[in-house]
């Protein structure tokens, strides 16, 4: 890699003003107006390096069929030659950087240490807001302790007498490589935090995920909330959303019912396990901090996340204000008058551009948000009573509705399809398959992680696993309009899950059965002081025979690419909900 000087980084305070200085010096980032913000900053990439890019990520096992076909598999030792060859003087005239961190509260079992080397700034001071990063991590490991090693170049090398970028990066060549039977990763090319930033969806998700078939555990692309009703009772729910399909929005809610309490634990990655002598399934966020979508994000949709996002902030690609300050889209109900955009250009109000990137960011430290569950950092994590799948979907989806069993559970969280966004390269508004929300972060096949899934009901007595429910927020009317308010109100859709929790997966005076399963009975759903016509809410739980048939048939068609590596009982669940979907549709009266 050749570097010119190497930094063995210790996370602390000075180090981080330095690099911060080293950064403004150089134009990686620019500083917000420290009398509206202080010690923030906007870093601003160039067109080619904006989001995660699924084509250029790889499994890398020995078997191609131990990564599956919802992964890009590569050889693994033609991959290492090729990388070590992008590699050779990758880092010329720049730092390395060592960078030791830990995915969890240090010292915990969940916990796991991973070591990065970087050439970038904004990769390390990004890395210490969102892990536990530094010295403390480094005695963790200990002289001979296990870690998961991590290498990263921006793949752009300084020659003597070439001017350097503020942005480095090789346009042309990103590599994002993982080798989950060896426990490593490589990236080369991207200073983009999903591709850089190795501690968070490689390691957190797609090395771990490998890691926990074999270890017996689950990491998931999950939230984690604390929700408190007005008598005190306390539930722990996760919840799997597609990336830009509001899990931060969730996991931050500030409540529409009053006496309703929600706390965050984590808004986008969670460690389960079986807790031995108790039986149930506990999580911790294996994170330190948030990695957010800025547009959309305002003090209307959660103003907790606004609140925590007023000092120690570093912003990507958001547009900046005369006044110093930044702005994205939906930010504020009037657009400013003129701003700098992330592409560094002008920008007004009458173009028909966007001021911030679709999927700008910010990084922020979790300890900012003032709605931080008391036990988030809790060694031995905090158990869940309920898992909720929720996809971003036009249409056929109702607004809530429950699974007759765990493994009906799981079959509901693999026959997951979300319409794509911003969050990833690539056309948006695309219905895709995601099962899990893990198809773009899970480390091997998922048939098998399907199977790994539903196993969890044999490790444990199911009556203490946690109660699965699918909802959407996003469902349209004819007129392409939200037809549910979403934010602060998804809270009467969390009550009734609250509720349900409490009850065996049978029908109830809440609960009422259907061809796909549980739905909410008519007046279950606490509406009060909300504005949504009786109409609208018959449509928001519409179970459309036709549009089931067209759901199970795009079902069909993804499981049929899984040959012999999808589970049996996956299968039958998608026959009888086909059965089930005959039967409504038979019965219902001709037009």
């Amino acid at each position: 890699m050749s570097p010119a000087r190497v930094h063995l980084c210790d996370g602390s305070d000075q180090e981080n003003e330095m690099l911060l200085t080293q950064m403004v010096h150089s134009g990686t980032i620019i500083p917000v107006n420290k009398d509206i913000r202080p010690n923030s900053y906007v870093a601003r990439s160039p067109l080619s390096d904006v989001a995660r890019v699924e084509e250029r990520t790889f499994i890398c096992t020995e078997n191609e069929e131990d990564a599956g076909f919802t992964n890009n598999w590569k050889e693994p030792e033609a991959t290492q030659q090729q990388m070590t060859e992008l590699f050779t003087d990758c880092m010329r005239g720049r730092t390395m950087y060592v960078v030791p961190f830990s995915m969890g509260p240090i010292g915990s079992e969940f916990s796991r240490i991973g070591v990065q080397i970087t050439d970038s700034p904004y990769a390390v001071v990004s890395m210490r807001i969102m892990t536990r990063m530094g010295k403390e991590a480094l005695d963790a490991l200990g002289a001979d302790g296990d870690f998961v090693p991590c290498v990263h170049s921006l793949g752009q090398p300084l020659t003597r007498g070439s001017a350097d970028v503020p942005w480095p990066c090789d346009k042309d060549n990103k590599w994002i490589v993982h080798f989950p039977e060896q426990g490593r990763i490589w990236s080369y090319g991207s200073g983009y935090g999903g591709n850089a930033l190795l501690g968070k969806k490689c390691l957190a998700l797609r090395i771990a995920s490998f890691m926990a078939r074999e270890e017996g555990w689950l990491a998931e692309h999950m939230l984690i909330v604390g929700i408190t009703n007005p008598e005190g009772d306390k539930k722990y729910v996760c919840g799997a959303f597609p990336s830009a399909c509001g899990k931060t929005n969730l996991a931050m809610m500030n409540p529409n019912l009053p006496g309703w309490k929600v706390e965050c634990v984590g808004d986008d990655i969670a460690w389960m396990r079986v807790k031995e002598g108790d039986g149930r399934l506990w999580a911790i966020n294996p994170e330190a901090g948030f990695f957010g979508v800025a547009p959309g994000t305002s003090y209307k949709s959660n103003p907790n996340a606004m609140n925590m996002l007023k000092q120690n902030v570093i912003f990507t690609n958001v547009a900046i204000k005369p006044d110093g300050d930044v702005w994205w889209e939906d930010m504020t109900d009037e657009k400013p008058e003129q701003a700098l955009s992330w592409l560094r250009t002008e920008w007004y109000p009458d173009q028909n551009t966007d001021a911030a990137h679709p999927n700008a960011r910010f990084t922020v430290p979790a300890s900012q948000c003032g709605v931080m569950d008391p036990n988030w950092e809790s060694p031995e994590g905090v158990p869940v009573s309920a898992i909720v799948f929720g996809a971003r979907r036009s249409s056929t989806m109702p607004l809530v509705y429950q699974a007759r069993s765990w493994e009906h559970g799981v079959f509901m969280g693999a026959t997951m399809n979300s319409e794509t966004t911003a969050a990833a390269a690539g056309k948006r508004g695309v219905l895709r398959p995601d099962p899990f929300a893990m198809k773009p972060f899970c480390g091997y096949n998922m048939g098998d992680y399907f199977n790994h899934w539903l196993s969890f009901s044999e490790r444990t007595d199911e009556s203490q696993l946690p109660k699965i429910f699918h909802v959407n927020w996003f469902r349209k009317n004819s007129a392409g309009k939200f037809m549910w308010p979403g934010f602060g109100d998804n809270i009467r859709v969390i009550k009734w899950i609250f509720q349900r929790c409490d009850e065996d997966s049978v029908e109830s005076d809440i609960a009422t059965d259907s061809p796909i399963g549980f739905l909410p009975t008519e007046g279950s759903l606490d509406l009060s002081d909300l504005d949504v016509p009786a109409e609208t809410m018959k449509s928001l739980f519409k179970v459309d025979p036709v549009e089931w048939k067209n759901e199970i048939a795009r079902n069909q068609q993804f499981f049929d690419k899984f040959g012999d590596r999808l589970p049996a009982r996956i299968q039958a669940q998608l026959d009888q909900l086909k059965t089930r979907i005959a039967q409504a549709e038979a019965a219902k009266p001709k037009q």
